[in-house]
């Protein structure tokens, strides 16, 4: 019988999802082009596996994960940038998660059992993760995004709104 991940998966080729997330990880610090998904791919492993992150954030890694899918890889990656350098030492600014607060908090309940698509099944060959180029790999990560929240979007209503 093979392993299952936490999150319900069975494992893939390259082992459970914590393998594949890793991988993915080492491949962006070599390809700029593969890195502009790092949040979306954070977001996704951590509402996946959410005993591997920090309870408290999965409200906003939520949150991001919509803002995503509304608006677009483009307008994360501004969003990103521009909480990074809030967060610069020499800012005394906290981040701004004012840009979240339109979509929906976090439903009770989870995390589900399963989700439709997860990291084991992502394709890996010749090239890595980015094997038949960077915008199928971007097909890729929205697929993943979206199984997420239709995963936590069916567990129910939303929980009151973290702070």
């Amino acid at each position: 019988m093979a392993a299952h991940c936490d999150c319900g998966a069975p494992a893939g080729p390259l082992g459970e999802c914590a393998d594949y997330y890793n991988t993915i990880l080492a491949e962006e610090q070599l390809d700029p082009d593969m890195y502009k998904w790092h949040a979306v791919v954070v977001c996704v492993y951590l509402l996946q596996h959410p005993s591997r992150g920090h309870e408290k954030y999965l409200d906003s890694q939520y949150r991001w994960l919509q803002f995503y899918l509304d608006q677009g890889i483009d307008a994360v990656q501004r969003l990103r940038d521009h909480q990074v350098a809030r967060n610069n030492h020499r800012s005394r600014a906290a981040y701004d998660m004012s840009p979240l607060d339109p979509y929906l908090p976090l439903p009770a309940g989870g995390p589900p059992a399963r989700f439709r698509t997860g990291f084991c099944d992502l394709p890996y060959g010749e090239g890595g993760f980015i094997l038949d180029g960077h915008e199928t790999y971007g097909h890729r990560m929205k697929a993943l995004a979206e199984a997420t929240l239709d995963a936590w979007k069916n567990l129910g209503p939303g929980s009151p709104s973290r702070g």
